[in-house]
């Protein structure tokens, strides 16, 4: 194939390559605009150690909600010094009786490990709708394959902290909840596709803030 998409899109694979090996690293620059592939370089002279070090994580996030449960992200939007390298890290609290809503992230594959707490469920559904899910401990660790639907319930009598790492240094998120429940679809057409009552669904609108 000799097109000229073809030679256009091979010099862009090359390129790439090429500029992932160039340079140490890509620390962020948040002054500099963003595109659709993130964040631009920080020119090296005024990257700093401070840039390749995140706090936070060490303090627990609010749980103050419906879930019970909370989170804290270290990526590429707060942690400047991870931007490209394709891996970021998050902090969970899952209070007693909390959940960790059904959720995917599309675009990255995610290993947990519990760092306090037991009896945690953790688990996730395949494409074929098979479930896969185990109670976990402190010192267990899972991995949730990119792109699949997962959840924890923290069923211990003590409250949970999960450490989580992502194939991403961007990882979107995508909760089965808000999803269906915060947006201006209308009820009755949220009612028929998902075969739930519609003044269940009304009701889990106001809740979630969506409209229609």
């Amino acid at each position: 194939m000799n097109s000229p998409v073809f030679f256009f899109v091979a010099s862009l694979i090359v390129s790439c390559s090429y500029a992932s090996h160039v340079q140490d690293f890509c620390v962020a620059d948040y002054a500099a605009p963003k595109s659709p592939v993130g964040y631009a370089c920080k020119d090296p002279a005024k990257v700093t150690v401070d840039d390749f070090v995140h706090s936070g994580l060490g303090v627990p996030s609010n749980t103050s909600n419906v879930f019970k449960f909370g989170f804290s992200a270290a990526f590429a939007f707060n942690y400047s010094g991870i931007n490209g390298l394709g891996v970021s890290l998050g902090r969970a609290d899952v209070e007693v009786g909390g959940v960790v809503p059904i959720h995917a992230h599309p675009g990255a594959t995610e290993l947990v490990v519990v760092a306090e707490g037991s009896n945690i469920i953790g688990g996730f559904i395949a494409s074929n709708s098979k479930v896969y899910q185990k109670p976990l401990t402190k010192g267990d660790t899972m991995v949730l394959p990119q792109g699949l639907y997962h959840l924890f319930v923290n069923q211990g009598n003590t409250p949970a902290v999960i450490y989580a790492a992502f194939s991403s240094e961007s990882p979107t998120v995508q909760l089965m909840d808000t999803s269906l429940f915060k947006n201006d679809l209308s009820s009755d057409i949220v009612a028929k596709t998902t075969l739930l009552d519609l003044a269940q669904v009304q009701k889990l609108k106001k809740l979630f803030g969506g409209t229609n």
